[in-house]
C-alpha cells in the first residue's frame, strides 16, 4: 500500500527512504509494533555511510499509527549518546493521546470516513489486547484516574485547542467519574509509547525538529495540535501544514 508512496517522496526529495515492514497487530499485539520500528531505526542510523547517507541528515516519518510509532521513537533515542541525533521528525495526522476522546476534533468528525471516532478507539483497544466491552466507558473517560486526569490536564485539554477549531459543533463534554476496574485495564494505554503526547518535559525538550500535518475533517486533529503547542513551548521547532479540506487518510 505504501510503496508508491515511499517511492514517490524518494524521487521528490532526491533521499534513501527506508519503508519498515514492523509486524502487526493484533496477531503481534503491542508493543512489537515499536520496537521493531526502533530496533530498524537504530540500524540505519549506525549504517547509514554504507547507503551512502550522511548520518546526520536522517528523517524519521510516519502517519496516522505509523505517526504514533514516529514520535516513540523519537522520544526513545533522545537520551542515546551512542547514535547520531535524528535530523527531524515527520508527524502526519498521527494518533498521540488517549486521555480524551471528546476533544473538539473527535466529536466534530466522529463520523467522517474512514476513522470514525469510534473505529479509532476499537484499534486502539485491539491493539493492546483490552476487551472492546469497555468502549463506551472510555469514550465518557472512566479510564482516566483522579490523579491521571490532575497530571494530564496540563497537556491534553480542549482549553488548549485554538478558538479557531472549535466553532464547528463543539460542546464541553461532562466529566464523568473514574471506574477503577477500567483504569487497572487500561493502564498500558498511558504509556508514553502508546501515547507519545504523555511523555515527561524532560524528554519532549530534546526532541529534534519537527513537521506535523493535520487535516481539518480528522477526529486526530486536535492530537497534533496538542503536540504541537507542547513541543513549541519547549522550543522546538515546528513546521506545521493544516489541510482545511484535508480528511484521516488523505496522503
Amino acid at each position: 500500500a505504501y510503496e508508491r508512496t515511499c517511492r514517490y517522496f524518494c524521487r521528490k526529495t532526491n533521499s534513501v527512504v527506508v519503508c519498515v515492514g514492523y509486524r502487526l497487530a493484533p496477531e503481534h499485539p503491542f508493543p512489537a509494533q515499536f520496537e521493531d520500528c526502533l530496533t530498524a531505526t537504530i540500524h540505519f542510523l549506525r549504517t547509514a555511510q554504507d547507503h551512502g547517507v550522511d548520518p546526520s541528515r536522517i528523517v524519521i516519518c510516519g502517519d496516522s499509527s505509523g505517526g504514533t510509532l514516529t514520535a516513540a521513537v523519537a522520544q526513545a533515542l533522545v537520551n542515546r549518546r551512542d547514535l547520531p541525533k535524528l535530523r527531524a521528525q515527520i508527524l502526519i495526522y498521527p494518533f498521540l493521546q488517549c486521555v480524551d476522546f471528546n476533544l473538539p476534533s473527535y466529536q466534530q468528525n466522529e463520523r467522517v470516513p474512514i476513522l470514525l471516532r469510534e473505529r479509532t478507539l476499537v484499534l486502539g483497544l485491539k491493539y493492546i489486547n483490552v476487551d472492546l466491552c469497555l468502549i463506551k466507558g472510555i469514550l465518557k473517560g472512566c479510564h482516566v484516574s483522579e490523579c491521571r486526569r490532575l497530571k494530564y490536564q496540563k497537556w491534553v485539554s480542549p482549553d488548549y485547542i485554538p478558538q479557531e477549531f472549535k466553532t464547528r459543533g463543539y460542546k464541553p463534554s461532562p466529566t464523568y467519574p473514574p471506574s477503577k476496574e477500567i483504569c487497572e485495564v487500561c493502564e498500558p494505554m498511558f504509556e508514553p509509547v502508546f501515547s507519545p503526547l504523555l511523555a515527561e518535559d524532560s524528554v519532549i525538550a530534546q526532541l529534534p525538529e519537527t513537521f506535523i500535518l493535520t487535516c481539518e475533517f480528522d477526529v486526530l486533529r486536535d492530537d497534533g495540535l496538542l503536540y504541537k503547542k507542547r513541543l513549541e513551548d519547549h522550543g522546538i521547532k515546528v513546521t506545521w501544514c493544516h489541510l482545511q479540506e484535508g480528511f484521516h487518510g488523505t496522503v
